[in-house]
């Protein structure tokens, strides 16, 4: 339209009956303006002056949105100033909803002011310095500012009881996790934290605003955890940082803590396992009142262990206990984000079979398997897992294979990234170990081999083999 020299009215015109954009939208659109082109054109054009109109993007973003929910009221002054940039009438930047929710007194001003401009087909751009009110009408329309601030200020687009729901929400996602399909947890749990980020961009209170980056934050740390799962560490990382931004705006410590926690999980099967040790220090250092000073605590430990550094390994494990002796609080979530005594005791499994210390290995397994209730599939998994490698030590390829049957029965879409990665160790094991040409030790690594061609990832697509957008 530009090109065979349409006006900029009809232009802006065509905007809103194509688009559905609001008047002063489809009026940057007309000049093909971003929202940071037209703040910098409104800073530019008042500076310096008396009166004049500052703005950043996401303010021009408001302005246009009004009176919708996010939007921001438009006053006479921003009105005029962008008349005179768009080079129109202020009553080309109105429609029908922007009257009906202006104040009664800037309509007046507005229509005086309409009524001494010319009407005709390109009217002259009313200038803020004849828009701006005096006397007794600048005193009320003053007044009724402030007003109608207090009434933004105090709306909001959640209340306390959907807050509880998104929450309790969260909860039966965590919950699930652990016993469900992945892949269908992590839909509905993208979902959630959909619906609770658009609920931010909206106006609230400040205390619900906390809550909601509270729930954010788990719902992020959730899907930073099920990635891992699910062996895409990368994008469990970006889901970790925005977890953990969620929680130092809210400056929450037991969420601060999880998202330490999920974030230590993923720099270890990542390789990166000082940062793993350093992530689950961190977390230990802020002293949260749940389960989760346990679950750091053997999370160091497996890390530690994972380096070859026994003593300090030792050391950790130590500090699981103590913390499980020393809890204090109950944990928020619950579920995923929950560390039970099984869980625990698989941790310790498996560090004290990298220190082969074969028995005590044993003893912390057959103690987890006891703990009612499991915790899930997955942690049930890794600790037959190391019931299996503990069996090894002690040169037992039939107690390996009867360790192990149990996982090598999980369903496909149950074996998930960090079981299959215990499962490819366990083989290797086999294959350096004294028995390796022992028939059950053969038929053994057959079975894994095989186990690993259908696992979660695989079936979601979301194996690094296959890529994913």
């Amino acid at each position: 339209m530009t090109v065979i020299g349409c006006p900029r009215a009809e232009i802006a015109s065509e905007m809103r009956a194509r688009f559905a954009f609001r008047p002063r939208e489809a009026w940057r659109h007309a000049f093909g303006w971003t929202l940071q082109e037209t703040a910098d054109r409104i800073n530019e054009a008042g500076a310096g002056g008396k009166g004049a109109v500052a703005a950043d993007a996401s303010l021009v973003g408001k302005w246009e949105k009004w009176p919708g929910p996010s939007g921001r009221r438009p006053t006479i002054a921003v009105l005029a100033a962008l008349s005179e940039m768009y080079e129109c009438s202020i009553d080309q930047l109105l429609d029908l909803d922007d009257r009906k929710a202006m104040p009664e007194t800037e309509r007046r001003v507005l229509t005086r002011a309409m009524d001494r401009s010319t009407a005709a087909n390109h009217p002259e751009p009313v200038s803020a310095r004849r828009l701006e009110p005096t006397g007794s009408q600048l005193l009320h329309i003053a007044a009724e500012e402030s007003a109608n601030w207090a009434t933004w200020a105090e709306a909001t687009n959640v209340g306390d009881i959907a807050v509880e729901q998104l929450m309790a929400n969260a909860r039966a996602l965590s919950e699930d996790y652990l016993t469900g399909d992945p892949a269908h947890v992590f839909m509905e749990t993208r979902k959630l934290r959909n619906r609770t980020f658009s609920l931010l961009q909206g106006r609230q209170h400040p205390r619900q605003t906390g809550d909601l980056y509270v729930v954010a934050g788990y719902l992020c740390a959730m899907l930073a955890w099920m990635s891992s799962d699910l062996g895409q560490l990368r994008y469990a990382e970006t889901h970790g940082r925005t977890a953990w931004l969620c929680a130092e705006l809210a400056g929450h410590t037991e969420l601060s803590a999880w998202v330490l926690s999920t974030r230590s999980k993923t720099a270890f099967w990542d390789g990166r396992l000082r940062d793993a040790i350093s992530h689950a220090r961190c977390g230990s250092a802020r002293r949260p009142q749940g389960t989760v000073a346990v679950l750091l605590a053997s999370q160091e430990a497996d890390a530690w262990a994972e380096l070859g550094a026994i003593d300090e390994a030792r050391s950790a494990l130590a500090r699981a206990n103590d913390a499980r002796e020393h809890i204090r609080g109950e944990d928020e979530i619950g579920g995923l984000f929950s560390c039970p005594e099984a869980r625990r005791a698989n941790y310790a499994a498996a560090v004290l079979t990298r220190a082969g210390d074969a028995h005590r290995a044993l003893e912390e397994a057959d103690h987890a398997l006891q703990s009612q209730p499991a915790h899930s599939y997955g942690t049930s998994a890794q600790i037959h897992i190391a019931r299996a490698s503990a069996f090894l030590l002690l040169e037992s390829p039939d107690g390996t294979a009867d360790a192990v049957a149990p996982v090598l029965s999980l369903a496909p879409e149950h074996r998930l990234e960090p079981v299959m990665h215990r499962m490819r160790e366990l083989s290797s094991t086999v294959a350096r170990s004294c028995c390796s040409r022992a028939r059950p030790a053969v038929r053994l690594r057959e079975e894994i081999g095989a186990w690993c061609e259908a696992t979660a990832p695989r079936l979601i697509a979301l194996s690094p083999d296959r890529g994913s957008d």
